[in-house]
């Protein structure tokens, strides 16, 4: 069975900002969390356009949001996508949405990436 994975705590990640994480110690970022006061939201750091499948969002490290903190951008060509639903709403990706992974924020304020059977 797999086990929840401490990312970090909720400070480490400033309030509208986001950061990427290697869970799987794969040499990479494969995940990114997005902090919106206590909430949490959690993305593949992946694109889903075709042809940039596996391409990171970053355009720098921990760099996936927008200069207003208000949609995630693909560095690879500049899709636009909202921050709550991972949905393509700019760029050649229409229909295509992020893959959203399960986390958890604890009464202490860590944050975990819950297994994958564990996504409500």
């Amino acid at each position: 069975m797999n086990r929840p994975i401490r990312l970090c705590h909720l400070s480490d990640i400033e309030d509208g900002d986001a950061r990427g994480f290697d869970p799987h110690q794969q040499g990479h970022d494969s995940l990114f969390v997005i902090r919106q006061h206590r909430q949490v939201i959690g993305y593949r750091n992946a694109c889903p356009h075709k042809g940039y499948e596996g391409t990171s969002m970053a355009w720098r490290k921990d760099r996936f949001l927008n200069k207003a903190h208000s949609r995630v951008i693909c560095a690879a060509h500049g899709a636009q996508f909202d921050i709550n639903s991972g949905e393509c709403l700019l760029g050649p990706c229409p229909g295509q949405s992020l893959d959203r992974l399960p986390l958890l924020v604890n009464e202490q304020g860590d944050v975990y990436l819950l297994p994958a059977d564990s996504e409500k």
